[in-house]
């Protein structure tokens, strides 16, 4: 009698996406709430033409970046995108470090999101700001709006752990929904609006000097705000048999130029409906602008059903990208290897889920204290991401690049650099504070320390 020594395969993700999943993610991943939580914060930095320029250059430079992921997903279709890309022509700790950098470019973004829900609600129903459990920097954490963070973090958990499909079914119809109504609001708007109300166009008024300023504050923001239409490669994976790998590119480039066109188109609009400077101090600049113009409560409903829509497919998008990130450095053995465990009925990556859930959950007990460092760390981890893939891709990741892609390659890499110095350099208006390292730092010790306990290849 002999003894069969065959091992069971372990189970693969599930391939079920599409085009226009994939459409889904990559936007969903990086149109959120902002162009309502924080579109105040956009109007101080850089008055309406600053805003408008600002998003406007910061996409269009994007360009190149949103190139390298498309060719590099078409030779290389992996969960882990930065860090197989990085990890095929640069060490194990490069690869490590970008993909570690880069998932909390896609992680910070749901605290922000569990925190905007309570927000968003309250503004529709006042009587949520109320119960005040303490402060953090000056801002008052209210418990309805912690309990709404914490339910909503469990839905979201609970999405991804049933399986890719139906997270992908929940993105369609949000994201989907979302455009929609801002097909709506946006036409009511420009129809509505006066250009006049853009003047003056820069919050900064010196001149040249002032409209350079006011764009540059905004510039250094716009990657935490466009990070995710590179979120497609980390489900590469999980793409559908009969999907072809070129169409990655053709997706990458369609949410980018959506995502361009939103932001742009929002900031015109409010700015068109109401002087810019009267909105800059107002929370929700958004809806008190349509509410001033319009007078009617029915019509901000509508819009806040919208950021509604556009904070579940953000935030559910970051989920699902940070949660592959993990697992696929789970996989390599650069974290724990318990990490790239795969559900067999649902076929999830079921720890990094509840990982990115328990982090969530633990960040949202801050409160709205969080909203404006996370989109400034996230700006700089975004950056530094793309930095090394287009670096990799340089060195030949993919055995994807001629010369004239080793070139756009190049001019990415140089993007990237710019966004990073941007924020480090200390004499440029808006760079790094105290928090914003402090943030870096902590996040850079918890993986180191990860990194140190991680398991041995067996």
């Amino acid at each position: 009698m002999t003894t069969s020594t065959t091992k069971t395969p372990a189970p693969e993700l599930r391939r079920s996406l599409r085009a226009k999943d994939y459409f889904t993610f990559a936007f969903g991943s990086m149109v959120g709430v902002g162009w309502m939580v924080v579109i105040d914060d956009w109007l101080r930095r850089g008055g309406a033409g600053g805003a408008m320029l600002g998003f406007l250059i910061g996409g269009l430079v994007l360009i190149p970046i949103a190139y390298v992921y498309g060719r590099l997903t078409e030779k290389m279709p992996d969960a882990g995108s930065e860090v197989a890309y990085t990890g095929a022509v640069f060490s194990n700790r490069i690869s490590f470090a970008t993909g570690w950098t880069m998932t909390l470019a896609y992680l910070i973004v749901c605290p922000y999101e569990a925190v905007a829900v309570g927000r968003v609600a309250a503004y529709v129903f006042p009587q949520m700001n109320t119960v005040e459990l303490y402060r953090v920097a000056g801002y008052p954490v209210y418990l309805p709006h912690l309990a709404a963070g914490l339910l909503l973090t469990a839905i979201i958990t609970i999405i991804n752990h049933r399986g890719v499909h139906l997270s992908a079914r929940f993105q369609n119809i949000t994201t989907f929904g979302l455009l929609a109504v801002f097909v709506v609001f946006a036409t009511l708007g420009m129809l509505r609006g006066d250009g006049a109300n853009w003047q003056p166009l820069f919050a900064d008024q010196r001149g040249v000097t002032g409209a350079l300023v006011s764009t540059l504050l905004v510039l250094q923001i716009v990657p935490y705000f466009m990070t995710g239409f590179e979120a497609a490669p980390k489900c590469a994976e999980e793409a559908a048999r009969d999907f072809q790998s070129k169409h990655f590119m053709r997706v990458i480039f369609v949410a980018l130029g959506a995502g361009i066109l939103f932001y742009v188109v929002v900031i015109a609009v409010v700015t068109r409906l109401q002087p810019w400077q009267s909105l800059a101090e107002e929370r929700f600049a958004t809806a008190v602008a349509f509410e001033r113009a319009f007078g009617s409560r029915l019509l901000v409903e509508i819009i806040m059903l919208a950021v509604l829509l556009s904070l579940l497919k953000i935030f559910n998008g970051n989920f699902i990208t940070s949660t592959r990130l993990l697992f696929a450095m789970g996989r390599r053995r650069m974290l724990d290897g318990r990490l790239a465990t795969i559900h067999s009925e649902y076929r999830t990556p079921t720890v990094p889920i509840l990982f990115v859930g328990l982090i969530t959950a633990l960040a949202s007990f801050l409160g709205q204290a969080v909203l404006i460092p996370i989109s400034e760390v996230g700006s700089l981890a975004s950056a530094t991401g793309w930095l090394a893939t287009c670096l990799a891709f340089c060195f030949g990741a993919g055995r994807a690049v001629t010369r004239r892609s080793r070139i756009i390659g190049i001019l990415g890499a140089l993007v990237a650099a710019a966004l990073i110095a941007m924020k480090l350099l200390p004499w440029v208006p808006g760079s790094f504070g105290k928090f914003e390292y402090i943030a870096l730092g902590a996040w850079a010790l918890l993986g180191l320390i990860l990194w140190q306990r991680r398991g041995k290849p067996s």
